[in-house]
């Protein structure tokens, strides 16, 4: 079983940066790609990035292009969301997902694994 940790959240101004790592454990990860998700009170859970971890190739949300960076560390098994420039509408449980696929990466059903998300609060 895939088991996904996010860590990293926290309390921040408007323009502060924080970043967020997902530690994966149970599987090789080559083959998988792995996602970031948010979720603020009474709202859906929207895309914020995506990586296909063998190649490293990455996605982001029109919202977060230019602020935000997924990267990964492989000898950590551990994807990071580092965000930059934050805004209070970036205000949201963070969670971090796996699937072994690599298409519909920015909806939330394509994924198989979920961590148990990290809260993400900026002050203005």
């Amino acid at each position: 079983q895939v088991q996904l940790v996010e860590s990293g959240g926290g309390l921040v101004q408007t323009g502060g940066s924080l970043r967020l790592s997902c530690a994966a454990s149970g599987r090789a990860f080559s083959g998988y790609a792995m996602g970031w998700f948010r979720q603020a009170p009474g709202k859906e859970r929207t895309f914020v990035s995506a990586m296909t971890w063998g190649d490293g190739r990455t996605y982001y949300a029109d919202s977060v292009k230019g602020r935000f960076t997924i990267s990964r560390d492989n000898t950590k098994n551990t994807v990071y969301l580092q965000m930059n420039s934050l805004k209070p509408e970036d205000t949201a449980v963070y969670y971090c997902a796996a699937v072994t696929s690599f298409i519909g990466l920015r909806s939330p059903s394509a994924y198989d694994y979920w961590g148990q998300g990290t809260q993400v609060t900026v002050s203005s």
